[in-house]
């Protein structure tokens, strides 16, 4: 299917690289009549998934496709779509990435799926990130997935399914969205300006998720801050633990900067470990490749383990109402002294 050229064209029409699959299954159940009432599209942030949710939304509601399935992209409906303000479309989510979704932005959206379509087929919601929802809000969600009405689309994406509830699952189509080859993300950087090296490493610390590839090629500012926090990450080897509780209060003053700079970190580390247990998997950080093999050739595997293992916990735990600033002063006091 993936090497069928209408798979690639219909793609190609919802302007999407990667993930042709999604796209030939979607285009196939609106052209015969059964799209579900529900659907969670799983995959790390930067994948595709919101991409994906809205060219849905476009090929339910185009008024002009070019056949079923493919949006124009040009009519009143596609433009308010892809600009996220149709009338019959609601997007939910968390105020800030790593926030919580609340149970009274479910009961809005719930109050507003009562009302038929404005203008258009279909209402359609996004349940974006849902994997921030609390508990009171996944099952104010779930009361909306046994009474939708059918001329409703409710759109969910998570990082993995296995972060919602099974009962929320159970009532989705659940399609997993994949990142791409890091060569084929970086042709697609460089077709589009970048020069070969940036577009290189740009794929490789994108991971492959093209839509973070974009952001960090769109913003050189996010470049020129990893640079920044990484070259810092590479003092705490010899800092004293004065200059690591000045660090800590400073970092944690705000929990998005926060929480991207342990992202960044964890990043690190992870290539740290493995090259310290000779992995032919590629590293992410392309660029500190020499830095990142003396590190690992002076901490055990263990260690770097470690480290991997408590900045994954630090992220997990930055999401409840755990004290910041302590939480940083134990990442850095528990750093590998060198």
């Amino acid at each position: 299917m993936m090497n069928n050229p209408s798979t690639i064209l219909r793609a190609s029409n919802w302007n999407l690289v990667g993930n042709e699959w999604a796209v030939e299954l979607l285009c196939q159940q609106i052209t015969h009549g059964t799209t579900r009432h529900a659907y969670l599209f799983a995959g790390p942030s930067g994948v595709g998934r919101r991409t994906l949710a809205l060219r849905l939304a476009q090929a339910l509601n185009c008024t002009q496709p070019i056949e079923p399935g493919i949006p124009c992209g040009q009519c009143k409906d596609c433009k308010q779509i892809e600009a996220m303000r149709h009338p019959d479309l609601t997007i939910i989510q968390a105020d800030s990435e790593g926030g919580t979704l609340k149970v009274d932005q479910v009961r809005e959206a719930r109050r507003a799926l009562t009302l038929k379509p404005y203008q258009s087929k279909y209402r359609v919601t996004l349940f974006l990130r849902f994997q921030e929802a609390n508990d009171n809000a996944a099952n104010a969600l779930l009361k909306i997935l046994e009474e939708a009405p059918s001329y409703v689309v409710l759109i969910l994406t998570a990082d993995t399914p296995e972060q919602l509830l099974p009962t929320i699952v159970s009532r989705c189509e659940v399609l997993r969205l994949h990142p791409l080859p890091l060569d084929q993300v970086e042709s697609f950087l460089h077709e589009r300006g970048a020069e070969k090296d940036k577009a290189r490493l740009i794929a490789h610390i994108s991971g492959g998720r093209l839509g973070y590839a974009l952001r960090l090629l769109n913003n050189p500012s996010a470049l020129e801050l990893r640079n920044e926090k990484l070259n810092e990450a590479q003092l705490f080897t010899t800092a004293t633990r004065i200059d690591k509780f000045s660090y800590a209060e400073k970092v944690s003053k705000d929990k998005d900067a926060m929480r991207n700079v342990l992202s960044l970190w964890l990043s690190y580390w992870r290539d740290v470990l493995l090259r310290a247990g000779e992995s032919s998997v590629p590293i992410a950080n392309i660029d500190r490749a020499k830095e990142i093999e003396s590190l690992a050739e002076r901490v055990s595997m263990s260690e770097a383990r470690r480290m991997v293992s408590e900045l994954e916990n630090s992220l997990s735990q930055l999401e409840s109402n755990v004290n910041a600033r302590l939480l940083a002063e134990v990442v850095l006091l528990d750093w590998p002294k060198l």
